[in-house]
């Protein structure tokens, strides 16, 4: 039989004793409650710390539970809500537009594709759901880097690869886009991660007003773009997405964007 790993078994009860308590706990609190030396519970919390798991208050010292950790145990009840609460409106989405819809989250450096509804032609498709996308270059990955601020720092951090002679990589200009996809609600990628493919996104938010998601839509350029002008994603296209994505964001308890 294998041998669990002590210093994990230490850590996951660190992390059950903080999340127990409604007060923040100290170094010695924490060590005599788990029965450990002050230097052994001081270099847990450290590496705790350093992943984002555990925050220190700078006046007091005391320890609680990192947002991380907090963002880790509601992805999965947010994930299957979020799908669940998409279903009927992305269907609808991929009917009136002719094309293919994606609704993502982030995870880890990039976008996780958690839901797909095929273009309703009889096209060979094939399904994408796991698959990942890049946060820079892609609609969906530029929508959750600009509402998002783990994801935002994910991108920032990140290799951001050249896909294209039009993929945006260097900061300032990247930084740029993100502050237009904030102005105006919604994100476009025209043939920055794929030639000839064009796409466009808009955020999901959850009850709490937080970036959930991104719902999008991805086909042709010259299905999605103006014929007229070059690049240029047809408006009623995306007035289409950001519709859907408010629709889903009402359902999960965000109000009205």
């Amino acid at each position: 039989m294998a041998r669990n790993i002590q210093s994990l078994e230490r850590a996951a009860a660190m992390l059950r004793l903080l999340a127990g308590g409604e007060r923040r706990l100290g170094l010695s609190d924490i060590a005599s409650s788990l029965g450990l030396a002050k230097g052994t519970a001081h270099g847990i919390l450290r590496t705790l710390q350093q992943e984002g798991f555990v925050e220190q208050d700078d006046a007091s010292g005391r320890y609680q539970l990192g947002a991380e950790l907090l963002r880790l145990g509601t992805t999965y009840l947010d994930v299957h809500e979020l799908r669940a609460r998409a279903l009927v409106w992305t269907d609808d989405l991929a009917r009136s537009s002719g094309e293919s819809v994606y609704l993502g989250v982030l995870h880890q450096q990039g976008v996780l594709i958690v839901h797909h509804v095929f273009r309703p032609d009889d096209s060979r498709q094939v399904l994408e759901i796991g698959a990942m996308q890049p946060l820079h270059s892609t609609a969906l990955g530029k929508v959750l880097s600009a509402y998002d601020p783990v994801a935002h720092s994910e991108a920032i951090e990140a290799d951001r690869k050249v896909f294209t002679d039009r993929t945006v990589c260097e900061l300032d200009a990247f930084e740029h886009i993100l502050d237009l996809t904030r102005a105006r609600g919604y994100a476009a990628d025209v043939e920055e991660t794929w030639e000839g493919v064009a796409s466009v996104a808009a955020p999901i938010h959850d009850r709490r007003r937080m970036p959930v998601g991104a719902v999008g839509v991805t086909g042709a350029v010259e299905r999605l773009c103006r014929p007229d002008e070059d690049g240029v994603l047809r408006p009623e296209l995306i007035a289409a997405v950001r519709d859907c994505a408010r629709a889903v964001s009402r359902d999960l308890g965000a109000g009205r964007f």
